[in-house]
């Protein structure tokens, strides 16, 4: 999900490094109230959080009612695969009885509407999956999903400013033509492709990483271990994800080198590497927070896909194994939470995008 933020004419480009226009210059005085900008920023930004919670909290429980209406006309009967081979010798009235005792047996709006409730005391359900409540499921793994992300997110977002901001500072040069055909490559590259050819080459012919897990077999978790197990899911998600944010900081620097602001600096004999910190990146970087933001739903499931490539310890698993044994709980729970983070993060990257740019409103 984007957000809807438009230009405003009126407002003046901000100057690198030393905040708006505008400020009395002077002896340091008392402590002044913010400034008028700054309480429009604020306002903006509450605005913008009543706006899209208001939309998120209704779209949140139809879509947890939308995974029990699938579910209640799916082909497969969840009876039927928890019981397994059991299921063919097990007698119509055990089975009635069984499905009572799950409360596989009422309508899909008595259990949606059950699970609600629960959930809003807390209590998401027991996984019948793991034989353990739906909350403990998500302790146990959230951690490693969260890890690997971090970890992925952060290496992607390293290699795309420097690479960006190398081509952007020379449109046309060898170096931009490189990153430019590497990136539109790698974007047409479904993840499993990347993540499998990681395993095929780092970790089977060139031995460089473990393939599989957050440890060895056997073995408990330790700082060292986790972090050889993690090079290859991480830099895998990494690969996911760099084309699109260095294409974007690839524009946005080369935008800024051509701009009158550079041109000046270069003029008044200003450093290079000082031109491209205090004039470039600042306002290069603001539009690749707003693509971070539109991309999370694809790295939620590139980190799905990777993790079940690798055998991460995270929530991929569960997402695979309550939707193939149709453990509705964990299902609801998993989707609910997962849309729900891709909408926080979307807030919070227009939010930010808010902030940092003078010249974007709020469209409310």
């Amino acid at each position: 999900m984007t957000t809807s933020l438009r230009g405003t004419a009126a407002a003046a480009p901000s100057a690198p490094g030393h905040g708006a226009g505008g400020g009395a210059d002077g002896a340091a005085e008392a402590p002044r109230p913010p400034s008028g900008r700054w309480r429009r920023r604020r306002a903006d930004v509450a605005r913008l959080v009543a706006r899209r919670t208001a939309v998120a909290v209704p779209l949140l429980v139809a879509l947890s009612a939308g995974v029990f209406v699938l579910a209640a006309h799916s082909p497969f009967h969840p009876l039927a695969t928890y019981l397994g081979a059991r299921y063919q010798h097990t007698s119509a009235a055990d089975r009635a009885s069984m499905a009572a005792a799950l409360g596989l047996d009422r309508p899909w709006w008595q259990a949606w509407w059950q699970w609600v409730v629960d959930a809003v005391h807390g209590d998401l359900g027991l996984s019948r999956v793991y034989s353990m409540p739906v909350t403990e499921v998500f302790a146990q793994r959230l951690p490693w999903t969260l890890l690997l992300t971090a970890t992925g997110l952060t290496i992607a977002v390293a290699v795309a400013v420097v690479a960006g901001t190398a081509a952007g500072m020379r449109p046309g040069s060898l170096i931009d033509r490189l990153c430019s055909a590497v990136a539109v490559v790698l974007q047409a590259i479904p993840p499993f492709a990347v993540a499998l050819g990681a395993v095929a080459a780092f970790a089977v012919a060139l031995r460089w990483a473990p393939s599989s897990g957050a440890a060895a077999p056997g073995a408990d978790p330790t700082v060292a271990g986790v972090a050889s197990h993690l090079v290859l899911p991480a830099c895998a998600l990494a690969v996911t994800q760099v084309p699109w944010l260095l294409l974007s900081v690839r524009t946005s620097v080369a935008r800024a080198a051509g701009s009158d602001a550079v041109r000046g600096a270069r003029a008044r004999g200003i450093a290079p590497a000082r031109i491209v910190v205090r004039h470039m990146l600042p306002v290069s970087l603001a539009p690749l927070v707003t693509i971070l933001g539109a991309r999370l739903p694809e790295l939620v499931v590139g980190a799905v896909l990777v993790e079940e490539v690798f055998g991460w310890p995270g929530l991929a698993a569960a997402v695979v194994q309550s939707a193939t044994a149709l453990d509705f709980a964990l299902l609801a729970a998993l989707t609910v939470a997962t849309t729900a983070l891709v909408l926080v993060g979307s807030l919070l990257a227009d939010a930010a995008y808010l902030l940092l740019d003078p010249r974007v409103s709020a469209d409310v």
